[in-house]
């Protein structure tokens, strides 16, 4: 996916307007986790070191569009950049108004001013172009660096890109070349991972990466499902009984490329201290539920990944909340670290796995869009990707 990047313009003495993705956890007004500020420094300093002036965006949680919430002020996101960057960081009233074009005027090269939550406004998330305008006229340049918010046509995503010249940031272009293998020309042995609760929520990703992968792992509540289509008695484990015919019909055309677990971790109930047993799908105790993969599942997930050239791993094998059943996650994180192919991790649940594991380090690239990574993965056009130049 071609699209120009923020090197392909020249910057120097200009108001770059950069969209981000600081939708970060807090607590008592002090961001508890900055992992997203920092995969955004890259391009900010870039921006700043060609000699232009930066200007700061992105949403924060789900305020009412109802105008400033304190809750949901960025002014704690823009205290943390400042200190990562070691200069100060302006803090706006607002993202739009008087005053805020005032403190854009007044930007010289190398400032930074953050601007206050895209989603105190009701119409970012309707994309309402008259607010992009607005944001717009901010800027000479607009740069996306918020892969995260990529699968949102809102105001500050897709709507600005229609009134500036509009290049990813180095994030995105990340993003986009990682994920671009899993869709297209992906390195073979191609093993893709899928796991979570709900198939419903991944039928498409399921269709759309069996067109192109060798094998395709299914774990966690998702397995359940397909383990029930198989005739099994999966007693009071998570089961989308709507989606029981689905996951038949996805096993009969997919044949031997897809694999299932052939033992599970069963409970007793769904506590973190409830008891458990490691017994075959056709043998789970009445009224127990399946929390995670067993050691034989490992070992054969394990054989099946040895020899991958490239994995994409998108949701949890089990219940990894719960020490007692988070060793099938962690065995698969730790596999990945060692296999030697390309790794691509979903954002999530897959990025929060492999950092408690202690190996996102030793992956090629974890995503920092969930719901992007997702929807990317199913072969959907993102609109803030689609808005970007290309490259021609």
């Amino acid at each position: 996916m071609n699209k120009m990047t923020v090197r392909n313009l020249s910057l120097k003495g200009k108001r770059v307007l950069m969209r981000v993705d600081f939708n970060v956890p807090m607590a008592n007004g002090i961001v508890t986790d900055d992992k997203r500020i920092k995969a955004a420094l890259p391009t900010i300093q870039y921006v700043l070191d060609q000699g232009a002036s930066l200007i700061l965006m992105s949403h924060l949680g789900r305020p009412k569009g109802a105008g400033f919430d304190p809750e949901f002020s960025l002014k704690a996101a823009a205290e943390a950049l400042a200190k990562l960057l070691g200069k100060p960081v302006q803090m706006a009233p607002d993202c739009i108004g008087p005053e805020v074009e005032g403190m854009v005027r007044a930007l010289k090269p190398g400032d930074v001013l953050m601007l206050e939550n895209t989603r105190f406004h009701k119409g970012e998330e309707k994309n309402d172009l008259d607010l992009a305008r607005q944001m717009a006229a901010l800027g000479d340049v607009f740069v996306n660096d918020a892969f995260g918010s990529a699968h949102r046509a809102h105001s500050s995503t897709e709507g600005v890109a229609r009134f500036l010249p509009a290049v990813s940031g180095f994030l995105m272009e990340q993003e986009l070349e990682y994920l671009g293998r899993a869709i297209e020309n992906p390195a073979h042995p191609y093993v893709a991972i899928l796991g979570g609760a709900k198939v419903s929520d991944k039928i498409a990703v399921i269709e759309n990466l069996l067109t192109r992968c060798d094998t395709l792992i299914i774990g966690g509540g998702m397995a359940n499902t397909f383990l029930a289509a198989k005739g099994y008695n999966m007693q009071d484990s998570l089961v989308e009984t709507g989606s029981v015919e689905t996951a038949l019909a996805i096993m009969t055309k997919s044949g031997d490329r897809l694999m299932l677990p052939v033992d599970v971790v069963a409970a007793d109930r769904f506590d973190a201290e409830a008891a458990s047993r490691i017994v075959n799908p056709d043998n789970v105790p009445a009224g127990w539920r399946v929390l995670d993969i067993g050691p034989k599942s490992i070992a054969q997930f394990g054989e099946v990944l040895k020899s991958a050239r490239l994995v994409v791993w998108n949701g949890p094998m089990g219940v990894f909340e719960f020490p007692k059943f988070a060793e099938g996650t962690f065995a698969i994180a730790r596999l990945l670290a060692t296999v030697g192919a390309t790794t691509v991790i979903g954002g999530g649940d897959s990025a929060s796995a492999v950092k408690k594991a202690g190996v996102a380090g030793q992956m090629t690239h974890v995503s920092t869009g969930g719901g992007a990574s997702l929807e990317f993965l199913e072969g959907r056009v993102l609109p803030g990707v689609a808005a970007l130049n290309d490259d021609k």
